[in-house]
């Protein structure tokens, strides 16, 4: 071993001085050497949770003699669609050549719609019944928590997933999580199937979300604690030392450069990389404005503005940004940020062109959220924007489909996208009208004529009431 070690030193000192004669005698340092190849960054699993959604079983399936909104602001009276192996294959008027080997629903005096998207919802991480041993929307530990997913809490046997689907004809949705951090963790899209795991409900393809909050909850969580923030300069600042830090952990890992694994950063990179759409909890109009200008200054852009009670003092910004808003019609004043909201908030941002979007955050809202639409659309009215019928119901489908990044794969009613459907017994503005039949992917999941097919969480069985819908 020695006599080898010896005889590899003088073979390396003889090459160098081969080295010196080649080069006129003169010696080099080790700086002048190529440097070493940077070690490879880490390459970490994007999806190591994937989603095995699988849709249920479909049949041929014909809806015609119905008024269809195709959730992009297209009206069709007297109106037929098809929907094939999980597809929409046709949609027009009643000249359009049908099959004839398909099961054939008259719709004549009925609504057919996209299913509708909740783009802000709790189901799973908040679920009913509504206890503390439910209650894992929160990881109110630190201000900054990016490195949670909302999806680790969610509870595919929350009840409140059917009473969406049979009372709200939503056949998709967002679970974020809460908002007492200023990044409260990542999102997950669901289709809106009875599934035994969380994975089963994912939607294929979606991308992730991250949950931001501005305002009074980061900053009365944590000031409460005695600890930064307890102000909104805080806010910002605790939020740009952190966009700080990932802009830097980004820039080690598109240098080349090796970096030890680090969750939180792994989602802010994926955000600065545009693949993870951030989704900021924010009431007042100053804020979002400012949010904005911190968005610019690291490099991301913000996909939704939730809750947004002020959206329509920025409206032109908003739309000129091409950020979208997600609102209740009526809800205000529970604290002081939600205090200057005004009816006409949905209709003004809509008259302004920005996108706008109605959701809940809401185990109850979630069922109505066709109601919350039209309520916006009559505080509309007194105040002379009147809105269609077809371009309010992109309030419900194509705009938050638009905003989580698959409106290429549903949200409105067009050949080759998803058959995600609702067949209403009337008018769906109308608060006497209810979902007749859902179909999600083509498969349907619920119809108000048969109690065989209104889904029953596991969690329920053998309770009172159990899969009740009224």
């Amino acid at each position: 071993m020695i006599r080898g070690v010896k005889g590899s030193l003088l073979a390396a000192v003889s090459l160098a001085l081969v080295g010196c004669a080649a080069t006129g005698g003169e010696a080099k340092s080790a700086g002048d050497a190529p440097a070493a190849p940077a070690a490879k960054p880490a390459k970490f699993d994007k999806d190591p949770y994937p989603s095995t959604y699988k849709g249920y079983p479909t049949r041929l399936t014909v809806v015609k003699g119905v008024t269809i909104f195709d959730g992009e602001g297209g009206r069709i009276d007297n109106g037929s669609i098809v929907m094939s192996s999980g597809k929409v294959t046709a949609v027009g008027g009643p000249d359009m050549e049908l099959p004839t080997d398909a099961d054939v629903i008259d719709g004549t005096g009925k609504y057919l719609t996209p299913g509708i998207i909740d783009i802000h919802s709790h189901l799973g991480d908040y679920p009913s019944p509504s206890v503390d041993a439910h209650s894992d929307g929160n990881e109110a530990t630190s201000p900054t928590t990016p490195e949670v997913w909302s999806e680790h809490s969610v509870w595919p046997q929350d009840p409140g997933f059917s009473r969406a689907l049979a009372n709200g004809g939503v056949t998709a949705l967002q679970i974020l999580p809460g908002s007492a951090n200023l990044m409260g963790g990542r999102s997950i899209t669901l289709k809106n199937v009875p599934s035994r795991t969380v994975q089963g409900m994912k939607f294929p393809g979606a991308p992730y979300g991250l949950k931001m909050a501005c305002g009074e909850n980061p900053k009365r969580v944590y000031g409460g604690k005695g600890r930064m923030p307890s102000t909104r300069m805080g806010n910002f600042a605790v939020n740009r030392a952190t966009w700080a830090k990932a802009a830097a952990y980004k820039k080690k890992m598109d240098d080349g450069k090796a970096v030890e694994r680090d969750l939180a950063m792994e989602t802010l990179a994926g955000v600065l990389a545009g693949e993870i759409l951030v989704h900021n909890h924010c009431y007042r109009a100053d804020e979002m404005a400012l949010v904005i200008d911190m968005s610019k200054e690291f490099g991301y852009k913000v996909s939704t503005f939730h809750h947004a009670v002020e959206s329509y003092k920025i409206a032109d910004v908003l739309a000129k940004e091409g950020i979208c808003s997600a609102m209740w019609a009526d809800w205000w004043g529970f604290k002081m940020e939600a205090y200057d909201s005004v009816n006409e908030n949905i209709p003004l941002v809509y008259n302004a062109g920005a996108c706008t979007i109605v959701h809940s955050d809401d185990a109850n809202q979630i069922q109505r959220l066709n109601q919350e639409a039209a309520k916006a659309r009559a505080a509309g009215r007194r105040i002379g924007i009147d809105v269609s019928d077809e371009m309010a119901w992109t309030w419900l489908s194509y705009n938050p489909a638009k905003a989580l990044g698959i409106a290429d794969q549903t949200g409105s009613l067009k050949p080759g996208k998803m058959a995600d459907v609702v067949l209403w017994n009337g008018n769906p503005f109308s608060a006497y009208t209810r979902p007749e039949k859902v179909w999600i992917d083509g498969a349907l999941m619920f119809d108000a004529n048969d109690p065989k097919r209104r889904p029953v969480s596991d969690f329920e069985l053998g309770q009172p009431g159990e899969g009740d819908v009224k």
